[in-house]
């Protein structure tokens, strides 16, 4: 047995008792009407008996159900925190690809150049312009992220709080800093450097 029936014991079994069976009456007899008077107060208070034993199981209902509205309240909650590591394991995939085109494109920039400076090659322009197009796109990509990422979070937070304003949920574990978050905006300011060092 679980600990909501635990709480919440079921009614006991109505006994089945027999509906009255119907008396074999003499229409013809003074006493006639009595006996059927005294048949439907039978009926009665049968039925009186079934109507009560399905207010008992109406109620032990209401008790479930009651439970059942925690149970949800719970899971909702919970989902709303899967939905936060759902934005942020997306932001960890924007992360690497943009920390993989800085990467690609400040190698070549600086490869071709000293390759340049070596006088191993003639001209490294178009190698020096494609690092730089790497690591701007890089940035770009990472920028869009952190904005999408943070545009997602405000309305999550913000579906969050009404519900929890209007009582369907409980909100009792918060949201707390993305750490995905900081460590984008970190990079972000690594490619910003590598950007300005390679245009200087």
């Amino acid at each position: 047995m679980t600990e909501e029936h635990e709480a919440h014991p079921r009614p006991a079994r109505l006994p089945e008792t027999p509906v009255p069976p119907i008396p074999d009456i003499d229409l013809k007899s003074e006493l006639a009407s009595n006996q059927f008077s005294h048949f439907r107060t039978q009926l009665s208070t049968h039925r009186t008996a079934l109507s009560e034993h399905r207010t008992s199981l109406s109620e032990y209902r209401t008790d479930l159900s009651g439970d059942r509205t925690e149970l949800s309240m719970r899971r909702t909650g919970m989902s709303f925190q899967r939905t936060r590591l759902s934005a942020d394991r997306t932001l960890m995939s924007v992360l690497r690809t943009s920390l993989s085109l800085i990467g690609f494109g400040f190698t070549i920039f600086q490869f071709f150049g000293k390759m340049f400076e070596a006088n191993v090659i003639a001209n490294s322009h178009s190698a020096r312009n494609l690092g730089v197009s790497l690591v701007v796109l890089g940035i770009a990509m990472l920028v869009l992220g952190i904005v999408y990422h943070l545009q997602f979070m405000a309305g999550l937070r913000h579906i969050r709080k009404e519900l929890v304003d209007q009582g369907l949920l409980h909100g009792e574990s918060r949201f707390p800093p993305s750490l995905t978050l900081f460590t984008a905006i970190a990079l972000l300011g690594i490619g910003v450097v590598a950007i300005i060092h390679m245009l200087t």
